[in-house]
């Protein structure tokens, strides 16, 4: 990897001395005092309508303070949870925080139970009677968009929630009807379950004297959470919600949306007048937590006869599951499309997409967030067209990689600046692809299938525009670093301490990182996409030179000197050639005296910046890996993984290189083990625990080789490009490239994620 440790730029995280000595505060840490304990009663069917619901019984029994149904939340005009997805046109049926009338998913909330413990909340859940009447379920995608499929939603005819067409179908159809070359694939993305370490869990609290309701939740994005709270659910002015996160054990995205356990803990909580707290089980998480992926895709591909793409044509169906989450379409309609094409330079790209109701938990943005789905299309196909053709899928690649920039792609985003045909030939040198044959006839000689492959992966970073950052001087000589992008273990507390300590010249231990707190942080809208550095930290540098300009003018003024005549290095303003200096921390300190400042200032030195962007990065990579198989099991082993991947100027590789660790980790998860299964006919989760769903673990994975080359963007100050889902967007058409590639040579040309010991045999025996 690029190595950063001798200019001092891979510090280990400062947070890691609180985790490892067990000072970490999550939300099962925080004593709530006398809380109450909730308890989410859930459909075990996938469709049925409610037909009776009799909760007296449960009311009744000892240490029981409420029973909620949906008719107790709409006598107090709660209204639904909104999809903010900016998807047009788009179909929105209501999302209750409890069912109305019928269920769509197995684990949809029926009921919220609050006791004194969880045990007695548990039980008078176990009491209520709910009359369900069974209805035919869906959970394919493609299958609930045919003729006479179970209807989820009157307002959905046909369960299409959305159809759009992106990019030029005219001149697609021209390029297919000319070209030399037109390559099919079909593929599906395989919906994966999202399991971060720590499950979902908040205490609500009331504060009748204020109005306030609180929220302490393992949630990121929290002003926009607070935001949808308050507008559309409560209908209060958004100052009567407080929303803080304290420390979050992981999300890959499923933490950044508002679900209904966040409406009832508040509602119950203003009901009651008392603190109640909701800890989900693993169980509940896998019936109730948004998954990812779930995308069925077909691509042709136009070539001409020399092998350089001509056009593109994807068709998709996204599965969006029984309800639209906070941001669900948003992954396949629009992230997906800013991605489709990859790092090629294909003249002209169509995209055909539509999103499905079915009856499933409901699918929403999952590390990468459809910048995954659409490279893996690409990738695919081109996989595909160097097989047909008989060509080296790396040199078909490079003939047709984007070597000169700025370039537009078909898909109208500008792509600064890359170096995509270096990334590939120094991966191709790294991973020793001139000695895989050898390799390969040694696998032969023991009888195993050996597999190389290549994928290469274009992010485009940027997630939700526009981001705040807030400076402020404490009279400690603290100084506080308050930003609207928020971590979940990524190590912002270090890496944007970091960047602080460089710009102000003050020592990294100075800073003190807030997040996730709706009263101490002004704006901001989280992580996601890639954004933290690109977007946070660039409003943090912003917001920092805005408080070394007034300190400059105060300095000026108490040095008795001119601004223009101050040199500042090191945290110290001094006067040239003169003996006369200041530092920032007396300056801070010396600011909040009406007496010291000069005319028209105002006391203080912080300052807050809202960063007005919606600028894309791009950071692209190749990545290669080789596996072997036994075919008489189909066991497949990943041997070596190798990347060489560019995200601009690096804050801290030894943090960037764990990123990518953790996504390209994801990445093979999804193509090698991760598999969400429903029954088609009942609809019901049949990897529901982690006994039937296989997370991937140490002894999957092969030492990952991975060279990080700093290409800096002229996109943001810092240069920066992002690189927190990059891994998991490269990874998936990699491993499968390797695993196609080993089977290959027995007859199997086609296999969908994930490649599973049972499907690899499977698929060999249809062979014999």
């Amino acid at each position: 990897m690029a190595d950063g440790s001798q200019d001092g730029r891979s510090v280990r995280r400062l947070e890691d001395a609180r985790f490892l000595l067990g000072r970490g505060r999550y939300v099962e840490d925080i004593d709530a005092g006398a809380a109450l304990r909730g308890y989410v009663l859930r459909s075990p069917h996938a469709h049925a309508l409610i037909k009776q619901i009799d909760v007296a019984s449960a009311a009744g029994l000892a240490g029981v303070h409420l029973v909620a149904t949906s008719a107790d939340l709409a006598a107090d005009g709660l209204g639904p949870l909104p999809c903010m997805a900016a998807v047009t046109p788009l179909i929105v049926p209501p999302r209750p925080a409890l069912a109305v009338d019928r269920v769509r998913h197995v684990g949809d909330p029926v009921a919220f139970v609050v006791a004194d413990s969880v045990e007695a909340a548990r039980e008078a859940a176990e009491l209520i009677e709910v009359n369900y009447e069974s209805l035919p379920a869906v959970v394919d995608g493609k299958a609930a968009l045919t003729k006479g499929a179970p209807a989820l939603w009157d307002q959905a005819p046909g369960n299409l929630a959305f159809h759009l067409q992106k990019g030029d179908h005219t001149a697609v159809a021209q390029a297919m009807r000319n070209a030399a070359h037109v390559v099919t694939v079909e593929m599906m993305n395989n919906r994966v379950i999202v399991v971060p370490i720590e499950p979902r869990a908040g205490i609500a609290r009331y504060d009748a004297a204020t109005g306030v309701m609180d929220l302490e939740l393992t949630g990121q994005g929290l002003h926009g959470i607070r935001r949808q709270l308050a507008e559309f659910v409560f209908k209060v002015p958004p100052e009567r919600i407080h929303l803080s996160a304290p420390d979050v054990g992981g999300g890959f995205g499923m933490k950044n949306f508002l679900y209904p356990e966040w409406v009832l803990l508040l509602w119950a909580a203003r009901k009651l007048g008392r603190p109640v707290r909701w800890i989900a089980d693993r169980a509940e998480e896998f019936v109730s937590g948004a998954q990812g992926r779930d995308i069925d895709a077909s691509a042709k591909l136009a070539l001409d006869a020399t092998g350089r793409i001509l056009a593109l044509d994807v068709v998709m169906v996204a599965n969006l599951g029984a309800y639209l989450s906070g941001n669900g379409p948003g992954a396949s309609a629009i992230a997906a499309s800013t991605a489709h094409g990859g790092v090629y330079d294909i003249p002209a790209i169509a995209v055909d997409v539509r999103g499905a109701f079915t009856n499933t938990v409901p699918v929403d943005a999952y590390r990468g967030a459809g910048k995954p789905e659409a490279n893996y299309i690409t990738e695919r196909a081109i996989e595909a067209a160097a097989r047909e053709l008989g060509r080296d899928p790396a040199d078909l690649r490079r003939q047709n990689l984007i070597a000169s920039f700025p370039h537009k792609t078909a898909m109208g985003m500008a792509i600064d600046s890359g170096g995509f045909v270096a990334n590939l030939d120094a991966a191709v040198v790294r991973a020793d692809m001139k000695g895989f044959e050898a390799r390969r006839a040694a696998a032969k000689a023991r009888g195993r299938l050996r597999g190389i492959g290549v994928g290469c992966f274009l992010e485009t970073s940027r997630g939700a525009p526009n981001e705040g950052a807030e400076v402020r001087f404490e009279p400690d000589g603290t100084v506080i670093i308050a930003l609207g992008t928020e971590s979940n273990g990524q190590g912002h507390e270090t890496s944007f301490a970091q960047i602080a300590s460089q710009h102000l010249g003050l020592p990294i231990g100075a800073f003190r990182y807030v997040q996730a707190d709706t009263r101490q942080v002004k704006s901001g809208a989280g992580h996601g996409g890639a954004r933290s550095m690109h977007m946070g930290g660039a409003a943090l540098v912003k917001a920092m030179d805005a408080a070394l300009a007034k300190a400059r003018r105060l300095a000026a003024h108490l040095l008795q000197a001119s601004g223009d005549n101050l040199d500042y290095r090191q945290g110290r303003f001094a006067v040239r050639e003169t003996d006369r200096a200041i530092d920032l921390p007396t300056l801070a300190r010396s600011a909040q005296d009406p007496a010291n400042l000069p005319d028209g200032m105002a006391p203080g030195l912080g300052e807050h910046v809202l960063n007005i962007t919606d600028v894309f990065t791009f950071p692209s990579g190749c990545h290669v890996a080789e596996v072997e198989i036994d075919p008489e099991t189909g066991v497949c082993e990943l041997l070596r993984y190798t990347a060489v991947d560019d995200y601009g100027r690096l804050i801290n590789p030894m943090l960037t290189e764990g990123q990518v660790q953790g996504g390209v980790t994801q990445g093979i998860g999804q193509a090698m083990t991760e598999h969400t299964v429903y029954d088609p006919g009942s609809g019901q989760l049949l990897s529901g625990s982690l006994m039937d769903y296989a997370l991937p673990r140490a002894d999957d994975l092969p030492s990952f080789d991975i060279d990080l080359v700093e290409r800096p963007t002229a996109a943001n100050p810092l240069g920066v490009k992002g690189s927190g889902q990059a891994g998991c967007i490269a990874a998936p058409q990699t491993v499968m490239a390797a695993i196609l590639d080993a089977l290959r040579p027995a007859g199997v040309e086609a296999l969908d994620m994930p490649a599973t010991p049972e499907r690899i045999w499977r698929a060999l025996a249809a062979r014999l």
